[in-house]
């Protein structure tokens, strides 16, 4: 493991994780899934390559929802939270809250304001979208 990884943990610490290389960008998710997936007005991911993720412990307990086209949400059985988001079965981002320590990134962005909740009012001056920003580098992760 690289003196600058990244670990994270559900709440229960059944499941671990590890990243080994630097966070890629961070937005906050506004969009009705994540809503629902989070319970909560929305929910803040960073990117990751799939070959820097691993699972330290607790994989046999990582349930992976996946909707039609393959974005998706691996959470804890156990104890529910949402651990990283996936595409097509592969780990491409982690959501910022299971992180240990600090992930030395920051939301750079909101995303799906268009679905955000009702009851909520974004009061930050970071940049707004009504979708998914592409990816500046061409890598979609």
């Amino acid at each position: 493991m690289s003196e600058s990884a990244i670990t994270g943990r559900c709440l229960c610490g059944v499941v671990t994780y590890r990243v080994d290389a630097p966070l890629g960008a961070a937005d906050h998710c506004h969009c009705s899934m994540c809503r629902r997936q989070h319970g909560a007005a929305f929910a803040t991911y960073a990117d990751c390559a799939p070959s820097d993720f691993a699972w330290t412990s607790g994989e046999e307990a990582v349930q992976v929802y996946e909707v039609t086209g393959g974005g998706g949400w691996a959470f804890c059985r156990n104890c529910g939270s949402t651990l990283a988001g996936t595409d097509g079965g592969r780990i491409t981002s982690v959501t910022l809250g299971t992180v240990e320590g600090d992930p030395h990134v920051r939301a750079a962005s909101h995303i799906f304001v268009d679905s955000k909740a009702p009851w909520f009012e974004i009061d930050d001056t970071l940049p707004q979208h009504a979708a998914r920003e592409p990816a500046s580098d061409g890598d979609e992760n």
